[in-house]
């Protein structure tokens, strides 16, 4: 079996989808979701970004006063989020291919989330990564991720 995974994650979704035969398109086998970040995410961003640049915030010197422990509160929030999930998805990624169920795998997510999975990979399963794209595409249907991830199957 030759199979391909692909992963297309950001910090609280993931989608699974499989490449079983050349140039016919990925197929989603899972997506994993952390219900918690969802839920949570838009107030956390609210809180740990909405409150910075605002001039009038500001001292003489253009320094931004107050709302600062809410902002780093609501980072720590989400990273610590965006961790566990890497985990999760990392960790399923691991059992798949110890049971055989892909050979090679692709991985789109945004740069900071890419580079959360890449560090999380143990170096058996980091070997079987032959594309990486820093790019948040999960909003993409299965035939523009074929398109996408595998530009080679659909030259135009």
């Amino acid at each position: 079996m030759d199979t391909t995974w692909v992963v297309v994650a950001d910090e609280g979704r993931a989608r699974i989808l499989e490449m079983r035969e050349p140039g016919t398109e990925l197929a989603e086998i899972e997506q994993i979701t952390d219900a918690a970040a969802h839920a949570d995410n838009a107030d956390l961003r609210r809180d740990a970004y909405g409150r910075r640049g605002g001039g009038d915030l500001g001292d003489a010197g253009g320094r931004v006063m107050g709302g600062n422990a809410t902002a780093s509160a609501g980072e720590e929030k989400l990273d610590h989020e965006a961790e566990l999930f890497a985990r999760r998805v990392v960790t399923l990624l691991q059992e798949a291919h110890q049971r055989g169920r892909f050979e090679r795998l692709r991985i789109a997510a945004a740069p900071r989330f890419l580079g959360r999975l890449r560090k999380l990979l143990d170096p058996q399963l980091a070997k079987r990564v032959d594309g990486d794209y820093d790019k948040d595409w999960l909003q993409l249907s299965a035939r523009e991720l074929t398109q996408k991830v595998f530009p080679e199957h659909h030259a135009a």
